[in-house]
């Protein structure tokens, strides 16, 4: 933690406007090393290195945000997260979803504590639709970190997560994967989701809900 404090708000900006940070650059460097090391036949596709080119070269396959919440990391807030999954020839073999600074994470196989809730969260990205639903929910959050609102609808702590505009693989696959694992009923580009691997550099909308709320109306 203390590497990545210390180039915390060393910023600069992606083509689209986006923030990137040197401690985004550091983590996935370290994480691939770390991976490359115990893993010789792999794909490794992170968001601040992927090159479409090196897709299906490896049995295995890692997918990796280092830093999701990038804009939250970088004001100092402390709701951001990394993403991290891992297939072998399609299968998916793990997930993890980790808040640093929060001191929570959520792995493949491991119990979770489900609550109750009546709150829908929503992604950042603007879109009319995510005004329309508010309209219709009793509570509403936005936080803008996709691991955070994965990790929070999947425990239970939302009773919704919606994505009306849409986010990367590495943003969502790895939560979507958890979300499965605990029963939540999930739809990608308004359909039910299957598992499947999703396939990096494009978006997908996603809408997760909860099936443990038991909150009256």
């Amino acid at each position: 933690m203390p590497q990545i404090q210390a180039r915390r708000y060393d910023i600069t900006l992606k083509p689209d406007g986006s923030p990137v940070t040197q401690a985004d650059i550091m983590l996935e460097q370290l994480i691939h090393a770390y991976v490359k090391e115990r893993i010789d036949d792999l794909t490794f596709v992170g968001e601040e290195s992927f090159d479409p080119a090196t897709l299906g070269s490896g049995t295995y396959m890692a997918l990796l945000d280092p830093i999701d919440g990038t804009e939250n990391f970088c004001s100092g807030l402390k709701e951001w997260g990394v993403s991290f999954g891992l297939w072998r020839a399609g299968q998916h073999l793990g997930s993890m979803l980790l808040l640093p600074e929060l001191g929570e994470r959520m792995i493949t196989g491991e119990p979770i504590q489900k609550v109750r809730s009546r709150i829908t969260g929503f992604s950042s990205s603007f879109s009319e639709q995510i005004l329309e639903q508010m309209r219709d929910e009793v509570e509403s959050r936005i936080m803008g970190c996709a691991v955070y609102n994965l990790y929070n609808v999947v425990r239970g702590a939302y009773r919704r997560f919606s994505n009306p505009k849409g986010a990367y693989a590495w943003d969502l696959l790895p939560g979507l994967m958890l979300a499965l694992e605990h029963g939540c009923d999930v739809k990608v580009d308004g359909e039910i989701f299957d598992g499947s691997l999703l396939e990096p550099g494009r978006k997908y909308r996603v809408d997760i809900r909860h099936r443990h709320d038991l909150h009256p109306g």
